[in-house]
């Protein structure tokens, strides 16, 4: 699944992968978990997350390649936010080829950059659970106060002002060219990803079941 920041890939991901009986496998969790685990990998990732620069190919290749090698991922995964650039896709391509697997459908989500702004730098996450808000389409019941385990909600410093608009820079610029890429190989689906939740879902779910329009 690809698209922009904020444009709905984790939680269409995360639904698909669970009625499929498949790993969601998001860039951005493995990157967050090797930043709590204190690994190598993660301490370089940091370096360029922090200033809200795409992650080098190699960091990025690297724990994707770990995560494929895990045993839920066996019979394939739901990608989410990787690639992001057509370098990444095509050492995304060498990889599973070296697997003997493939892609089976690229769903992309498309949403106005002023609709990614909205969304991004209204995001709240609880420190103590990580269940995610937003001020206005989902707010807490209590200002500053995670429904579910009484947590302190925060903003990340990658949903900021100032960095959300650094990261749809980098996204026009570096992902954009992945759309083409992808529909040259007859893989790419166009999800509108400005509807109702249930309404995206349905997208989804046709993007999966049918044929890629030539």
């Amino acid at each position: 699944m690809v698209g922009g920041p904020g444009a709905g890939k984790g939680t269409q991901a995360a639904a698909l992968a669970k009625r499929l009986g498949l790993a969601h496998v998001a860039s951005g969790d493995l990157f967050r978990r090797h930043l709590r685990q204190g690994t190598e990998l993660g301490r370089q990732a940091a370096k360029y997350m922090e200033r809200g620069s795409l992650v080098p190919d190699d960091l990025t290749i690297t724990m994707i390649e770990q995560r494929l090698g895990e045993a839920d991922a066996a019979e394939g995964v739901i990608l989410d936010g990787f690639p992001r650039t057509v370098a990444q896709a095509e050492a995304l391509d060498a990889l599973l080829h070296r697997r003997g697997q493939g892609l089976d459908r690229v769903i992309f989500f498309d949403v106005s950059r002023d609709e990614l702004l909205r969304r991004l730098t209204g995001r709240r996450i609880c420190r103590r659970c990580g269940h995610a808000f937003h001020l206005v389409s989902a707010p807490p019941k209590v200002a500053g106060v995670c429904d579910h385990c009484g947590g302190e909600l925060y903003q990340r410093e990658d949903d900021a002002e100032g960095t959300v608009g650094r990261r749809l820079d980098v996204y026009q610029t570096q992902t954009a060219p992945l759309l083409d890429y992808y529909k040259r190989r007859g893989l790419l689906v166009r999800v509108d990803g400005e509807g109702p939740m249930a309404q995206v879902a349905d997208s989804v779910k046709k993007a999966v079941r049918e044929p890629v329009a030539s």
